[in-house]
């Protein structure tokens, strides 16, 4: 069965990886699935058509058959489950997988898009300069505690896993504002799911999709 995602007709970051489609790409390449994209535009994400999809009008989708699912997790987590190489076999490794993926999406990415908004949609408010610094903070608070776990492995958790990639592209969310500069193990940590095949052939094709590119 053809599996079809869906992603911005024009991502707001011009195809630079920071859209949560790529996260759903990447796992896709890495289990070697192919896979289709249907472009949806801003206004089209609020159709019902789309919204039969993926209730609160976001990206992205994936569609399967009769299966529809939306939530980037919630779709990395059932790619990993039925295909082999981004969840251990061993049960209590498997499990910790997971967690790292729930980890990354509710504790250390909140804040993260919290200063995306206080950046773009609220830059220009009164008070957004006296708040700026109390988010940052609490960013650099979770990449404290982030990288006293990850220390000097290579991945969270054993091998390369589910969690890594969610973490890796939530943590990617921060590279325009500079700030994962002052955390080079969590520099590098990005920088290897940055090199992986799987990664670089995901960011090639959201980057070709945006600039009118064939995926």
């Amino acid at each position: 069965m053809t599996i079809t995602i869906t992603a911005f007709e024009r991502s707001p970051d011009g195809g630079m990886g920071l859209a949560r489609d790529t996260r759903v790409r990447w796992a896709l390449e890495e289990v070697g699935l192919p896979y289709e994209v249907r472009a949806v535009s801003f206004a089209a994400m609020k159709e019902p058509a789309h919204l039969a999809l993926h209730p609160f009008g976001q990206i992205p989708t994936y569609e399967e058959g009769d299966l529809a699912l939306f939530e980037s997790g919630a779709i990395i987590f059932h790619i990993a489950s039925h295909h082999a190489s981004l969840l251990p076999d061993e049960a209590n490794a498997r499990a910790r997988a997971v967690t790292w993926i729930f980890a990354a999406l509710n504790t250390v990415e909140p804040p993260i898009l919290e200063l995306v908004t206080a950046r773009i949609l609220e830059g220009d408010k009164p008070w957004s300069k006296e708040r700026m610094p109390l988010i940052v903070d609490r960013i650099r608070q979770r990449l404290d505690q982030l990288s006293a776990r990850l220390a000097d492995a290579e991945w969270l958790d054993g091998a390369f896993s589910a969690g890594d990639l969610t973490m890796v592209s939530v943590l990617l969310r921060l590279r325009p504002s500079g700030v994962l500069n002052g955390f080079p193990g969590l520099a590098a940590y990005v920088a290897r799911g940055e090199a992986r095949p799987a990664y670089q052939r995901a960011f090639a094709a959201q980057l070709a999709f945006n600039r009118g590119g064939s995926d």
